[in-house]
C-alpha cells in the first residue's frame, strides 16, 4: 500500500483507500432498541428532567414519552443517566421516531466521541435559523415537515425553521453519524456517547444499526426485490409506525436521512426529503426541487456547437409543447443579507425552470444532476454589503439629507444650557443632540453621536472642550473639539446615569456624578489632560457616598478640589494619591436645608490666595449660603424671600423673616452681580450683598437654571417648560431663543401657503410654527385633552384638530378662534386629513368610525359617517387616512389590520379591497399593514408599510402588488411620504429616516440618518420639497439636497479635469432671469442618479447657449406658425477625408457654429438643412427603459498612447467574455449570411455561430448603445457616446467583409438611441436622446447629413417601411410620429406627415418600441403593456391589446407573426394573422382574434432581439447580460452568451490553463473553458457580493479531477471553497467579520490565506475549516494583495519552503517566510512607501500592489499612489529599490509573465500597457471602456486575462 492511505491504480493513478468504519458488538447487531436495553421506563440508566410523561398515542398504538415545557434546557429525556457514563453505541445510523409538539421548538443533542477520543456535539432543533460549527459542535436547523397536501406542506420551504406546524406528522429521523463527522470536521466516528430529547416533543424509540431501515418496505416485500443486496432492509417491527391495510407509509409518515446517501456536500439544514427514501436522495422540499434536470455540461456544449445546424435547416411550424430552458449547470447558495425588491438572479434562474403548460411533468428528478441546491439559512441580523467606492452605484447626493433646525429643549434635563467664550453661542441638548445655537443669526450647529438623551454638559474655561454625558443603564461620555465638531474621545463611565458634569477650567480634569447600579452616589473623575493629543481618558479617581449631590463643580482655580451641594450637605472634594476624599461644611442650624447649586466667587484680588473664594449655594427654601472655601466654614447666610405686597423685594437674615421663602433652583456669580432662577418662574438680577433687585423676567414655568455670559453682559435661563432665552442686561430686553413641547411630538401638518406647520403633542398642546424662521406662531392648550391629529386646510387658514376624547375641531388662524366642533367619534381620533383642492375632510377614531366632511365652507360640516370600516388595531397614526392627489380616492387600513381599503373620496363609496396577508405566499404569519400612502397621480400607485418590515407598491386601480421592498426597518416603517415628482420616498421606523429612490435602480437605495432619541412618528415633505420635516421627540427640519425634477440644473460635459457632475435621471431646470437668485444651500454634486450620467453637448453653460439669441430673433427664426427654425448650413455637418494608415476614412463633423446676420429666409435654399425647434427647458428623461442611458464611469480616456508597430504586437485580442445588456438593440443577425455580432463595453463582438471563434472591432472609445445590420448586411452601424474633446457622439459605419471601419459620422450632442437602415439600404436614420431629442438622415453612399429635424419630445425607436424606402415612423412621449423622404434634386429632406397620440383610452403613456407589419400595419408597444395596432395608410390607431404587464420595449413583426419582449423578463410569440382584416373595421376592431401562441421567460429585461423571417427562431438579449437563443418550435431557449452583469471583481487562470474563473459583485463564480470561451459552471450566492477568488494550486502528486478547488471569498466575511468537477460547495467558513478583499492559496494548497477590509489577515485550513493564525500587522487598511511562492530563500536566515507577501491600501507591503506544516510564520521585511500628503486631480487613491518576480528570485514589485508615478523593483536582499520604471499614470493592476519579462499593468485611463524589462519598449492596447481593474498573466505566460467593469478580455502573447 503506498504512503498517505492510498494504495496504486493499476493504469497509474492512485484510489484512496476506503476509511474504516467502527463496527459494533455483537450485543448491538443487527440493531439496538435504545430505550428497551436501557429499560428507560425504570429511569435507573436514564434520567429525566421537568414535564416528562409516558403516555398511550392512539395512532401508534403504543407508549410513547411526552417532553415538554417551555425552556428546553429544563425539560428532558437523558441517556446515559449521568454524563460521566457512556452508552458506547457503535451503530453508524441513528434511528429516532418522533413528533414535534405543534406550534412549539424543541431541541435534541447527540454527544459523540471520534477515533481521535474528542467529544463532538451534534444539536438539531427548529429553533436554529442557521447552521453554525466549532471543532466540538455542530447545530443544524430543523425544517418541521407537515400533513401531506396541507397549506403548510404546500408552503414548506428551507427558511421555515420555526415552530412545528399545527399537524406535524411522526417522523422517523436517521442519522448518519459517520458521514457527518467526515464530512462536516473531517473526523472518524467512534460510538454514541449520549443523547439529550429536550422539550417539546414526542418520543417513540431510539435504534441504532449498520443497516439502512426503510420504513416503507415490508418484509415480504425486501424479500422480492433482494434489497439487502443493495442494503436496504425493512425497518423491525418493534420500531416500525402501524400502517393500515391499503395505507402508504409515507402518506402518514415522513421519512429523513441526513445526509443523503453518496452525499459529500455537506448540506446546511435537516429537511423532508421528497425522493425515494431507499436512494437517499436529499433533495428540499422546495419549488425549486420540481424543477426539470437542469442539461449536463456536454449537453450544453452540445447545444452550443448545433446551433448553425438549426439555424440553417428548414422547421415545421411549431406545435404547442411545455417550455424548457435549458442551461448550463449552476449551484445556487443562499446567504444573510437584505433580500431585494426584484428577484434575485438565481431565483429567475429557478423560475424560468418551471414548466409552463399545465400537465406538462416534464423530466424526472435526479439526485446526482449537476445542479445541486445547497441553502445556508439567513441570520436573525440582517447585514447590509458594504459600500466600496466606485464600484456600487447608490443614491445621490450623499447626504441627500442635511439636518437644518432642531425645535426643542432638553430632553433629560432642562437644566444644561452653556455660553460660549465668545458670547456669540449658547449650547444645549436636545434630547441625544447637542444645539450650538447662534444668538444673533438663530443657525445651528449639532453635535450627534449620542443614542439616548443627554443628561450632562460641561465646558472647559476656553470653550474648546465639550463633555457631554448620556442617560441610560449603561452611561457614556462623548468629549468634543467644540471648534470642529469632532468627537475626540467615548468611554463608559461604568455609572448608570451621569446626572452633572464638571470640566476644570484647563480641561485637564474632568469629573460626573451619577448613581451606581445599586442606586448608590457615585462621583467620578477622569484625566483628560492627553485626549487633544489623541490619547484616552484615564480614571483619576472615584467614591462612592452616602449623601445627596444635587451639584458638583470643579474649582477653576485648583484642578484637583471640587465642591458639592445636595439635600442637608455642603461638601469640598479633593484628589490626592489617587483618592478621592472629601469633607463636610459645617452647616449649624442649617444642615436640614435642600441645597440645589453652587457657584464660586468670580475675579481675583492680588493679595489674596488663589483658594480664597467665597462659595455661594442656594438652596429650595430661600437661603443663600457664603461659604468661606479656605476655612471650610460659612460666612453669612441669606434668606430670598418673596416681595410684599407693596412690591418690595427685600431680604433678611435666615430665621428672621416669616413665611415661605424663594425656591431658587439655580445661581450664577460674575465679578459684580448674581443670577438666581426660581420656582416661581422668575430670573432675577441682585448685587453680591443681596441687598435688592436689581432685574428681574417672569416666565410661565419654573426656571431650571441660569447662567451669565463670560462678558456679564447676558444671562442665559432655561424653564422646565422647555424654554429657552436670555436676558440682555445693558438694553433690558428678554430674547426668546427657543421653545419646545414639553412632551413627544405625535403628528405634525405643513401648509404651503403661509408656509406654517402645526404640530400636536402629548404635554396637551397645539402648536403653529412658522416654516421659515422656525419661531412659534400660536399654542393652543387643551387642559383635559390630547390632541392626537392635526391637518392644515389646503386652501385657507384653518387648523383642523383631533383629539382622544373623539372631538374634531376646526379653528381660523387668521381670527385665532374656533369655528366649529364636531362630535361624531367617541374614542381616540386616529386619522384626520383634508383632500388636496380643499373641499373634503375626513376623521375616523379608535372604534373604526369614518365621518366625511365638506369643507369648502369656513365652518364645514358632517356628510357621511361610516360605522367599522377603519382597522380598530392597527394603531393610530399620521397616516392613517391618506387621499390621492387628484382628490378622487381615500385609501386606510381596515376594516381589519390585513386589509386596505380605497373608496371614492367625494360618497366614501367602497371601490376596492385587497388583502395584505396573503401577497406573500412564502410568509408563515399573517402580514398586517400599517400605514399607507399614495404616490403622484401619473403613478397610480399605493404604498402600504407593513407590520413584517416591507413596503408594498400596489396599483391603485386594480390592488395588484406591482414591487415590494424589504427590509425597510428593523421594527415596522411608522410613517411613509413620497416627493411630488415621484422619485424619493421618505421612511421612518425605530429612531432613524430613510431616504429610498423610489425606483429602486441602484445598487444601495437608501441612506439613513439618526438623531431622534425616540421613535420617529411622522416624516414628510415640505410643499416645495426644498426641506424634509420629521418629529418624535422633537420637531427636525432637514434641507433636502436632491433638486425636484423640474429644478434640476441640466448635465454638463465632463473634463477630465473637472469632477464628474452625475446626470439626473428625468431632470430638467427652467431657465432662471438674472434677477432671480440662485439656491445656495446644495452642495455639488447636484443631481440625483448617479448612474444615468447625462454625457451631453450642452457644455459649462448649461441651456444657455440655447437660449442666447433674444426672444425676438427666436420668433424671427420661425417661418409662419410652425414651431421648426430653418438653420441653413449653420451647424450643418461635412464630409472630412482623414488618413488612417494606408487607407482613408470619411469622418463627417459638424461645423462650428457661427454667428450670422443673415435672416432665417435667406439660407431657405442651402443643400442640407436642418430645423431645430427652441426647447423651453432641458429634457427630462422619460420613463421607459427603452431609452438608453450609459453606464456611469469615472474613468477617463488616455491623453498618450504608445501603439505597438504594425506587425509587432505581442498581444492579440482572442476573445471577449461578455454582453453589455446596459445597451438597446446591440446585437444583430442576419440568417440568411449567419452574421452575428453584439456589444460589450466599446468593443464589437462578431463571433461565428460555427466555430465560436470572435472577431474584435475596435473604433469606439466609449460604451456602444445601439447596432444596426443592412438589409443586405454588408454595412454595420454601430453608435456610442462622446469621447474626450469631441462635442458629439461617434457613429460608426463598418464593411463587414472585411471588418474595415469607413466612415467615422458625428452630429448628435448626447447619445444615440436608435437607428434603421432604409429598405433598399441608401438612407440612415438615426435618433438621438431625450437630451439631444433629434433626428437625422444620412447618405450610406456618400456619408453625407441629408437632414436633421429637432423634435419636440424624446422619441425611442424608429423603423423604415418595408413598402417604401420613402416611409419610416418613430414612437415617443404620447403617439407616434410618421415621417416621410422629399427629394428635390439631390436634396432629400425629412418631412413630418402626421403625428398621431395614443389612444385614449390608454391614458398617457410612452410609446416605447415599434415594428412594421404586413400591408400597411404598424404596431407599437406602450410602457404600460399594450400593443397598439396602425393603419399606415389613414395614420390611426384601430385596435390594442393587453401584451404584458410591464413595458414593452422589443417588437418584431414577419407576416402574421409578432415578437414583443418586455421588461418582466417574457418574450411572447403573437398569432396576428386577423388583425390585417380587422382593419377594415377600423376603431372597432376587437382584440381577441389575436392569440398568445408561446411564452418564454429569461433572466432578464428584453432589450434587443433577432428572429429569421418566419419568427421559428432569433436571439434574444437581456440586461442580466445573457444572449438566448429561441426556438419557438421546440420551445426552448439555451444560453448563447453569457457574462456578469455587474463589476468583476477577480480573474483567474486554472493551473493546466484549460479553464478560467471569475467572479462579481452579482455573487457569482462562473468557470469558463478556454478553448470553447463556454460558461462551464457557476456557482451563486444570493445576496453577497463575491470580492475575491483562487484557483487551487497543482499538487506535487496529482489526484486528477479531485485537485481541482476554486475557493471565492465574500462581502459578509465568508469563504466557500468548490468542487469544479462535482460542481459543489465542498466547505464554507467566516474567518472575517467583515468582506474579503484578497484571497490566495499556499504554495501547496493545504492553507487558505485571506485578507478582509479591516486589514486582518487569516490563516484557515480547507481540510478542517478552522482558522489557524490571524495577523493583524495591517489592521485598520484593506489588504489588496496575497501572493505565496514555492521557492524557498535560506539565505533571508529563516526556516521556511514558502515565501508569502501582503499588500493594504495604506501603501505598506510585509513579506513573511512560512512553514505550515511546523506551523511557522515569521516576518521577513515590512516595507512602507511614500506618498505626497493631498492627491491632486484624483477622485480616489489607485490601489496599492505587489507580487513577486518570477525571473529575479528575491525580488518584489510595486505600483501605487506614490511621489511618481513608476513600478519600484525592490530585492529583499538588499533590502533597497534596484529598478524603477517610469508609468504614464497610477496603475490600478497589474502582473508579472512568470515564462517571460514581461510586466502588464492597467490604468484608470483605460489603458493596458506591457512592458518588456529591464528597459524594453512599451505597448499600449485598447478597448477597456473603463478602468483596467485586473490583469492576471496564464501560469505559462502565454495567455493574459484583463477585466474593465463587467467586461472580460483573453490576450494571447504571440510576440514573445
Amino acid at each position: 500500500m503506498a504512503a498517505g492511505g492510498h494504495r496504486r491504480r493499476p493504469g497509474g493513478g492512485t484510489v484512496p483507500v476506503p476509511v474504516p468504519v467502527p463496527v459494533p458488538a455483537a450485543w448491538q447487531r443487527p440493531y439496538l432498541n435504545v430505550f428497551k436495553y436501557f429499560r428507560v421506563e425504570e429511569w435507573k440508566r436514564s434520567a429525566r428532567e421537568g414535564d416528562v410523561a409516558a403516555l398511550t398515542d392512539a395512532r401508534l398504538k403504543g407508549t410513547v414519552y411526552r417532553i415538554r415545557g417551555s425552556v428546553p434546557a429544563s425539560n428532558y429525556l437523558q441517556l446515559p443517566r449521568t454524563g460521566t457514563q457512556s452508552l458506547g453505541l457503535a451503530g453508524r445510523y441513528l434511528y429516532l421516531l418522533f413528533r414535534p409538539v405543534p406550534r412549539k421548538h424543541f431541541v435534541v443533542h447527540l454527544d459523540v466521541a471520534t477515533e481521535e477520543n474528542q467529544v463532538v456535539r451534534i444539536s438539531f432543533s427548529n429553533l436554529f435559523k442557521e447552521f453554525k460549527a466549532t471543532a466540538t459542535w455542530l447545530q443544524f436547523p430543523f425544517v418541521c415537515g407537515a400533513a401531506k397536501g396541507s397549506a403548510c406542506d404546500r408552503t414548506a420551504r428551507r427558511d421555515l425553521a420555526g415552530a412545528a406546524p399545527a399537524d406535524a406528522r411522526w417522523t422517523c429521523l436517521v442519522l448518519d453519524l459517520h458521514s457527518i463527522l467526515s464530512l462536516y470536521l473531517n473526523r472518524r466516528y467512534s460510538h454514541l456517547k449520549s443523547i439529550k430529547l429536550c422539550s417539546n416533543l414526542l418520543v417513540k424509540n431510539l435504534c441504532t444499526s449498520d443497516l439502512v431501515f426503510d420504513p416503507g418496505v415490508t418484509f415480504s416485500e425486501a424479500r422480492q426485490t433482494d434489497l439487502a443486496r443493495h442494503g436496504v432492509a425493512p425497518m423491525p417491527r418493534e420500531m416500525a409506525f402501524p400502517v393500515p391495510k391499503g395505507e402508504n407509509w409515507h402518506d402518514l409518515y415522513d421519512y429523513i436521512r441526513f445526509p443523503a446517501e453518496g452525499s459529500k456536500l455537506p448540506y446546511d439544514f435537516i429537511q423532508k426529503s421528497c425522493s425515494d427514501p431507499a436512494a437517499g436522495g436529499q433533495v428540499s422540499e422546495d419549488p425549486v426541487c420540481q424543477l426539470p434536470q437542469p442539461v449536463t455540461l456536454t449537453k450544453a456544449v452540445r447545444d452550443r456547437l448545433s446551433l448553425i445546424h438549426q439555424i440553417t435547416s428548414t422547421k415545421a411550424m411549431p406545435r404547442w409543447c411545455p417550455v424548457m430552458t435549458k442551461n448550463i449547470p449552476e449551484v445556487h447558495l443562499t446567504a444573510p443579507a437584505p433580500p431585494r425588491a426584484a428577484p434575485a438572479a438565481g431565483q429567475e434562474l429557478e423560475k424560468n425552470q418551471r414548466p409552463r403548460s399545465v400537465g406538462d411533468a416534464g423530466p424526472s428528478l435526479a439526485v446526482g444532476d449537476g445542479s445541486i441546491h445547497v441553502y445556508a439559512h439567513q441570520r436573525s441580523e440582517q447585514t447590509i454589503r458594504a459600500i466600496h467606492s466606485g464600484s456600487e452605484e447608490r443614491l445621490l447626493p450623499d447626504p441627500i439629507l442635511k439636518l437644518r433646525t432642531i425645535i426643542g429643549f432638553g430632553g433629560c434635563s432642562t437644566k444644561w444650557a452653556l455660553w460660549t467664550q465668545d458670547n456669540a453661542a449658547v449650547v444645549y441638548p436636545c434630547h441625544a443632540v447637542i444645539v450650538t445655537l447662534q444668538i444673533q443669526t438663530g443657525e445651528q450647529r449639532f453635535f450627534i453621536g449620542h443614542t439616548d438623551k443627554v443628561s450632562a454638559l460641561a465646558f472647559n474655561g476656553s470653550s474648546t472642550l465639550l463633555a457631554s454625558a448620556q442617560a441610560g443603564p449603561l452611561s457614556l461620555v462623548r468629549l468634543w473639539d467644540f471648534p470642529t465638531g469632532s468627537c475626540l474621545s467615548v468611554f463608559k463611565t461604568h455609572v448608570r446615569s451621569l446626572s452633572s458634569l464638571s470640566f476644570s477650567y484647563s480641561g485637564a480634569v474632568l469629573c460626573g456624578v451619577g448613581k451606581d447600579e445599586h442606586g448608590k452616589t457615585m462621583v467620578v473623575v477622569w484625566n483628560a489632560a492627553q485626549v487633544t493629543r489623541g490619547g484616552e481618558v484615564a480614571v483619576l479617581a472615584k467614591a462612592h457616598t452616602d449623601v445627596d449631590i444635587q451639584a458638583l463643580k470643579i474649582a477653576f482655580f485648583d484642578d484637583t478640589r471640587m465642591v458639592s451641594c445636595g439635600r442637608d450637605n455642603v461638601r469640598l472634594w479633593r484628589v490626592r494619591s489617587g483618592a478621592l476624599r472629601s469633607c463636610p461644611v459645617r452647616l449649624g442650624e442649617y444642615h436640614s436645608l435642600e441645597f440645589t447649586d453652587l457657584a464660586f466667587e468670580e475675579g481675583h484680588v492680588a493679595e489674596r490666595e488663589p483658594e480664597d473664594r467665597t462659595l455661594f449655594v442656594c438652596s429650595k427654601s430661600g437661603h443663600v449660603l457664603e461659604v468661606d472655601y479656605k476655612n471650610v466654614c460659612m460666612r453669612s447666610v441669606r434668606r430670598l424671600l418673596p416681595a410684599r405686597p407693596r412690591g418690595c423685594q427685600r431680604q433678611e437674615k435666615a430665621g428672621s423673616g416669616a413665611g415661605p421663602g424663594i425656591a431658587i433652583n439655580s445661581i450664577s456669580v460674575s465679578s459684580t452681580f448674581c443670577a438666581t432662577g426660581s420656582e416661581d418662574g422668575y430670573l432675577r438680577l441682585w448685587p453680591l450683598d443681596f441687598s435688592a433687585v436689581v432685574l428681574e423676567a417672569e416666565h410661565e414655568a419654573p426656571v431650571s437654571s441660569v447662567c451669565i455670559s463670560p462678558d456679564s453682559r447676558k444671562v442665559l435661563c432655561t424653564t422646565a417648560a422647555g424654554n429657552l432665552g436670555y436676558l440682555d442686561i445693558q438694553s433690558r430686553d428678554y430674547n426668546t431663543l427657543m421653545r419646545s413641547h414639553e412632551d413627544s411630538v405625535l403628528a405634525f401638518s405643513v401648509e404651503g401657503i403661509w408656509k406654517q406647520m402645526a404640530t400636536v403633542s402629548r404635554d396637551n398642546t397645539i402648536r403653529v410654527w412658522d416654516l421659515v424662521s422656525m419661531q412659534q406662531l400660536y399654542d393652543f392648550t387643551a387642559a383635559d385633552e390630547m390632541p392626537c391629529a392635526v391637518a392644515f386646510h389646503p386652501t385657507q387658514q384653518i387648523l383642523a384638530c383631533g383629539f382622544d376624547s373623539g372631538m374634531v375641531r376646526t379653528f381660523s388662524l387668521a381670527a385665532s378662534d374656533l369655528l366649529v366642533e364636531h362630535k361624531q367619534h367617541r374614542t381616540v381620533i386616529t386619522g384626520l386629513t383634508f383632500s388636496p383642492d380643499g373641499n373634503f375632510m375626513f376623521s375616523s377614531c379608535l372604534q373604526g368610525t369614518l365621518a366625511l366632511y365638506s369643507s369648502v365652507a369656513q365652518k364645514s360640516h358632517v356628510l357621511r359617517v361610516l360605522g367599522n370600516v377603519v382597522a380598530r388595531d392597527a394603531g393610530n397614526g399620521p397616516d392613517a387616512l391618506v387621499v390621492s392627489g387628484d382628490s378622487r380616492l381615500l385609501a386606510f387600513v381596515g376594516p381589519s389590520k390585513y386589509v386596505v381599503t380605497v373608496m371614492e373620496a367625494c360618497s366614501l363609496d367602497e371601490l376596492l379591497r385587497v388583502d395584505i396577508s396573503i401577497l406573500d405566499l412564502n410568509s408563515t404569519a399573517l402580514d398586517s399593514a400599517v400605514r399607507v400612502c399614495y404616490a403622484p397621480a401619473p403613478r397610480g400607485e399605493l404604498l402600504v408599510s407593513t407590520s413584517s418590515r416591507k413596503i408594498l407598491v400596489l396599483d391603485a386601480k386594480t390592488g395588484r402588488l406591482v414591487r415590494e421592498v424589504s427590509p425597510v426597518h428593523k421594527l415596522s416603517c411608522s410613517s411613509l411620504a413620497l416627493s411630488k415628482d415621484g422619485r424619493y420616498l421618505l421612511t421612518a421606523g425605530d429612531k432613524v429616516i430613510k431616504v429610498w429612490d423610489y425606483r429602486m435602480r441602484f445598487d444601495i437605495n437608501f441612506q439613513v440618518y439618526i438623531g431622534h432619541s425616540e421613535p420617529v412618528c411622522q416624516v414628510a415633505f415640505t410643499p416645495d420639497q426644498r426641506h424634509v420635516l420629521s418629529v418624535g421627540d422633537a420637531i427636525f427640519l432637514w434641507d433636502f439636497l436632491a433638486l425636484p425634477a423640474e429644478m434640476s440644473p441640466p448635465a454638463r460635459a465632463r473634463s477630465s479635469e473637472a469632477a464628474p457632475l452625475p446626470g439626473a435621471e428625468g431632470s430638467s431646470e427652467k431657465l432662471k432671469d438674472a434677477s432671480e437668485t440662485p439656491r445656495q444651500t446644495v452642495p455639488l454634486p447636484l443631481l440625483s442618479s448617479p448612474p444615468c450620467l447625462d454625457v451631453s453637448s450642452v457644455h459649462q453653460a448649461g441651456c444657455q447657449s440655447i437660449f442666447s439669441e433674444s426672444d425676438k430673433e427666436e420668433e424671427a427664426g420661425l417661418p409662419g406658425s410652425s414651431r421648426m427654425m430653418a438653420n441653413g448650413d449653420k451647424d450643418a455637418s461635412v464630409p472630412v477625408v482623414e488618413s488612417v494608415g494606408n487607407e482613408e476614412l470619411v469622418v463627417v463633423r459638424p461645423k462650428v457654429r457661427q454667428e450670422s446676420s443673415r435672416a432665417a429666409g435667406e439660407s431657405a435654399n442651402e443643400p442640407r438643412k436642418e430645423t431645430r425647434s427652441p426647447k423651453s427647458q432641458c429634457s427630462i428623461r422619460p420613463d421607459s427603459y427603452r431609452h438608453f442611458t450609459p453606464r456611469f464611469k469615472a474613468s477617463v480616456l488616455p491623453q498618450s498612447f504608445s501603439s505597438p508597430p504594425a506587425g509587432s504586437e505581442v498581444l492579440k485580442l482572442k476573445a471577449v467574455i461578455g454582453y453589455n445588456g446596459n445597451g438597446r438593440g446591440n446585437m444583430v443577425w442576419n440568417p440568411d449570411t449567419g452574421f452575428f455580432a453584439y456589444t460589450c463595453g466599446c468593443v464589437i463582438v462578431v463571433e461565428d455561430l460555427h466555430s465560436g471563434s470572435q472577431n474584435h472591432w475596435l473604433g469606439h472609445a466609449e460604451e456602444i448603445s445601439t447596432l444596426a445590420l443592412s438589409h443586405n448586411a454588408q454595412v454595420l452601424a454601430s453608435a456610442s457616446g462622446k469621447r474626450n474633446g469631441d462635442s458629439h457622439c461617434q457613429i460608426c459605419l463598418w464593411n463587414i467583409q472585411d471588418g474595415v471601419c469607413t466612415a467615422n459620422l458625428f452630429h448628435h450632442e448626447t447619445q444615440v438611441q436608435a437607428m434603421a437602415f432604409s429598405r433598399d439600404d441608401r438612407f440612415l436614420v438615426t435618433l438621438g436622446d431625450y437630451s439631444d431629442q433629434t433626428i437625422a438622415l444620412w447618405n450610406t453612399y456618400t456619408y453625407e447629413l441629408m437632414s436633421s429635424t429637432c423634435i419636440l419630445e424624446p422619441v425611442h425607436d424608429v423603423a423604415f417601411s418595408p413598402r417604401s424606402h420613402r416611409e419610416l415612423a418613430c414612437v415617443g412621449k404620447g403617439g407616434v410620429t410618421f415621417w416621410l423622404l422629399e427629394q428635390q434634386g439631390v436634396d432629400v429632406n425629412l418631412k413630418q406627415v402626421h403625428q398621431a397620440p395614443a389612444p385614449d383610452v390608454l391614458g398617457p403613456v410612452e410609446l416605447t418600441s415599434i415594428c412594421y407589419g404586413a400591408d400597411a400595419l404598424l404596431y407599437s408597444g406602450t410602457n404600460s403593456g399594450q400593443i397598439c395596432v396602425w393603419d399606415t395608410e389613414t395614420n390611426c390607431c384601430f385596435m390594442t391589446w393587453e401584451a404584458d404587464e410591464g413595458e414593452i420595449g422589443a417588437l418584431v413583426c414577419r407576416c402574421d407573426r409578432l415578437v414583443s419582449g418586455s421588461n418582466t423578463k417574457r418574450i411572447r410569440l403573437w398569432a396576428v394573422a386577423a388583425v390585417q382584416e380587422l382593419r377594415l373595421k377600423g376603431p372597432d376592431a376587437s382584440s381577441s382574434s389575436v392569440l398568445l401562441e408561446h411564452e418564454i421567460t429569461l433572466d432578464g429585461t428584453i432589450v434587443s432581439v433577432a428572429f429569421d423571417d418566419s419568427l421559428d427562431m432569433g436571439i434574444v438579449g437581456t440586461t442580466a447580460g445573457t444572449l438566448w437563443y429561441i426556438n419557438w418550435a421546440e420551445s426552448t431557449s439555451i444560453r448563447l452568451i453569457s457574462g456578469h452583469k455587474n463589476k468583476v471583481t477577480e480573474v483567474c487562470f486554472s493551473p493546466d490553463e484549460t479553464h478560467c474563473v471569475t467572479c462579481g459583485e452579482d455573487g457569482s463564480v462562473r468557470i469558463w473553458s478556454l478553448g470553447s470561451m463556454e460558461l462551464v459552471v457557476q456557482f451563486q450566492v444570493l445576496n453577497q457580493s463575491c470580492q475575491c477568488l483562487a484557483w487551487k494550486p497543482r499538487p506535487v502528486v496529482a489526484w486528477g479531477a479531485e485537485s481541482q478547488h476554486v475557493v471565492a471569498g465574500y462581502s459578509d466575511g465568508t469563504m466557500r471553497v468548490f468542487s469544479v468537477s462535482r460542481t459543489e460547495m465542498e466547505l464554507k467558513m467566516h474567518p472575517h467579520a467583515v468582506a474579503l478583499t484578497a484571497i490566495a492559496y499556499s504554495t501547496d494548497g493545504e492553507m487558505i490565506l485571506s485578507g478582509g477590509k479591516d486589514g486582518l489577515v487569516a490563516v484557515s485550513s480547507p481540510r478542517t475549516g478552522m482558522t489557524i493564525r490571524v495577523l493583524a500587522d495591517h489592521k485598520g487598511s484593506p489588504i489588496t494583495v496575497l501572493q505565496c511562492t514555492r521557492k524557498q530563500y535560506r539565505d533571508f536566515g529563516v526556516e521556511g519552503g514558502e515565501l508569502w507577501l501582503a499588500t493594504s491600501s495604506d501603501r505598506r507591503v510585509s513579506v513573511w517566510a512560512s512553514d505550515w506544516l511546523k506551523d511557522k510564520c515569521e516576518l521577513l521585511d515590512w516595507l512602507s512607501f511614500p506618498a505626497p500628503a493631498g492627491p491632486e486631480g484624483l477622485g480616489s487613491l489607485p490601489p496599492s500592489l505587489a507580487m513577486f518576480c518570477p525571473w529575479e528570485p528575491g525580488t518584489l514589485v510595486y505600483v501605487g499612489f506614490g511621489m511618481q508615478k513608476e513600478a519600484l523593483f525592490y530585492n529583499l536582499r538588499k533590502k533597497q529599490v534596484v529598478e524603477k520604471i517610469s508609468l504614464p499614470y497610477f496603475a490600478t493592476s497589474l502582473s508579472l509573465s512568470p515564462a517571460a519579462r514581461f510586466v502588464a499593468v492597467g490604468f484608470d485611463e483605460r489603458l493596458l500597457r506591457l512592458l518588456h524589462c529591464p528597459a524594453g519598449a512599451a505597448q499600449d492596447y485598447a478597448g477597456h471602456d473603463d478602468t483596467v481593474h485586473l490583469c492576471r498573466f496564464a501560469p505559462s505566460g502565454r495567455r493574459l486575462l484583463t477585466a474593465s467593469h463587467s467586461a472580460v478580455f483573453v490576450w494571447e502573447l504571440t510576440g514573445a
